[in-house]
């Protein structure tokens, strides 16, 4: 059986946008649960109906990350 070495996440900050997460990891809230996860779209605007997830509101406000 061949051995696949483990992916690592990705991390990208998008511009004027959300971060983004990639990869194989575990996500944990800040309750402690956690959940297995592939894809996450984080929210930097703080605007975010959905936080700590992102809901493009970063679009309605006008987010400027730089």
């Amino acid at each position: 059986m061949k051995m696949h070495k483990e992916e690592k996440a990705k991390v990208l900050a998008k511009a004027n946008g959300p971060i983004i997460i990639t990869g194989k990891f575990v996500f944990e809230d800040e309750d402690g649960s956690t959940q297995d996860a592939e894809r996450i779209v984080l929210c930097r605007c703080g605007e975010s109906g959905k936080m700590p997830f992102c809901d493009a509101s970063h679009n309605r406000v006008g987010f400027i990350s730089r």
